[in-house]
């Protein structure tokens, strides 16, 4: 393994120096852990496959110990370090997946691990977290406030730092899912991996290109959080001024240096998905993979149903990740439903009589709507004397049905206003 490169300040200018990663780092990353990481399945999407017209894989990392790659990167950076660094401990800073793969690496390494999470970050992945055997501090209210305090407590107590994804050793440990793939897949031609800080997608992109240099490559961010478009235009990290997306995973305003450098030389390509694509991806994870996958491991998904016919197959598609909160979960999934047209909200207006409600029921019974809630309001201003407004949310079946139940309830006479 390599040195640590020097911290960066969080400016945009890169260090003069950034250290490189060689395929042999991968290699030697996968001795470290041989017993440790599972070789996680590869899965095949008969829905998926069908839509690109080629075979679609899943890379099944959010079935990893920890439930996501991070564990990897993690427990290479720990094993490398020497008895004294040891000795200080580690800390980091994560609203969830590499603080679980820092505190189950330190714990199997025999360090003593602190780490910094948010304090909104939800509870399971902070039990979690403790579970793993780290202790678990609670600072600020965004990732970059937790990030700092993990910093300072380095600085006053000699812990060493692992960052997320900002060190050659954490790209080394990585890159493991890389040539993981290239066994699984002899005849990958694409592999589509979701994209924060950089370091899953510039660990697959050196091991897969320094075997088979034929092979795509294609990074996927958040269309609210994508920083490396900019950065990549720049020819430099550029940090955004906010971000914001149901993915936190991939939630990051600055590509690393160490992966920003491969990530420029070897990535072919990097897209940005939508919050709806992500959400809709999820969603055909859940329903069709039976997988449960966080909505940053399904961005690759959410990119491969975006534009099904630009992929060129075999592609394998790496989930990263499966740490979701099960409230999030819920909201995901309803937001998810939504923009597959499985969700329908009306608002209607009705004359205000006995039996007007039933009627409109009995015409969605007839249109086989379901009916999840229905707010029926008699006192509004807005409304005549003899008139009420009932806003209804319905289940249904698809864009096609959601059109039919609006056109049947307009022959119906009623006034259909959104």
């Amino acid at each position: 393994m390599v040195a640590s490169p020097a911290p960066h300040t969080g400016s945009d200018a890169g260090p003069v120096d950034v250290p490189s990663v060689t395929l042999d780092d991968i290699r030697v990353a996968r001795k470290v852990l041989s017993g440790v990481a599972r070789v996680t399945a590869l899965e095949g999407s008969r829905h998926l496959s069908e839509l690109v017209g080629a075979p679609v894989h899943f890379k099944c990392e959010n079935l990893q110990r920890t439930g996501s790659f991070k564990v990897r990167g993690a427990y290479v950076r720990i094993a490398a370090m020497p008895p004294e660094e040891r000795a200080r401990g580690v800390v980091a800073a994560s609203a969830g997946n590499h603080a679980q793969g820092v505190a189950l690496a330190a714990s199997l390494l025999g360090v003593r691990s602190t780490v910094f999470m948010p304090v909104g970050a939800p509870l399971p992945k902070v039990a979690a977290t403790r579970d793993y055997g780290a202790r678990v501090r609670l600072h600020g209210h965004v990732v970059d406030e937790t990030l700092r305090a993990a910093q300072e407590y380095a600085s006053e107590t000699g812990a060493v730092f692992i960052h997320p994804f900002d060190h050659p050793d954490i790209v080394a440990g990585q890159g493991t899912v890389g040539l993981e793939i290239l066994e699984q897949c002899p005849d990958v031609r694409t592999i589509v991996v979701g994209v924060g800080g950089g370091g899953l997608v510039a660990g697959v992109a050196l091991a897969v290109k320094s075997l088979r240099p034929d092979v795509r490559v294609i990074g996927v961010q958040a269309e609210g959080a994508a920083a490396y478009p900019p950065s990549l235009a720049a020819g430099r990290p550029v940090a955004l001024e906010s971000v914001s997306t149901m993915a936190d995973g991939i939630k990051v305003g600055r590509p690393g240096d160490v992966p920003f450098k491969i990530v420029g030389e070897l990535v072919d390509e990097v897209r940005t998905v939508s919050e709806d694509a992500l959400s809709s991806a999820l969603l055909l994870c859940l329903e069709r993979a039976k997988l449960v996958v966080e909505p940053a491991g399904a961005s690759p998904v959410a990119a491969l149903l975006s534009a099904p016919d630009s992929f060129e197959g075999p592609v394998v598609a790496v989930l990263s990740g499966g740490n979701v909160d099960p409230l999030v979960l819920q909201r995901t999934l309803r937001h998810g439903m939504a923009a597959a047209g499985r969700y329908l909200s009306l608002r209607l207006r009705l004359t205000d009589r006995p039996g007007a409600l039933a009627a409109l029921l009995g015409e969605l019974s007839v249109a086989d709507a379901n009916v999840l809630d229905v707010s029926h309001v008699r006192t509004d201003p807005r409304l005549g004397l003899t008139e009420a407004e009932v806003e209804v949310h319905l289940e249904t079946k698809g864009p096609e049905h959601c059109a039919e139940v609006t056109a049947a309830l307009r022959r119906a006479g009623y006034t259909v206003m959104g």
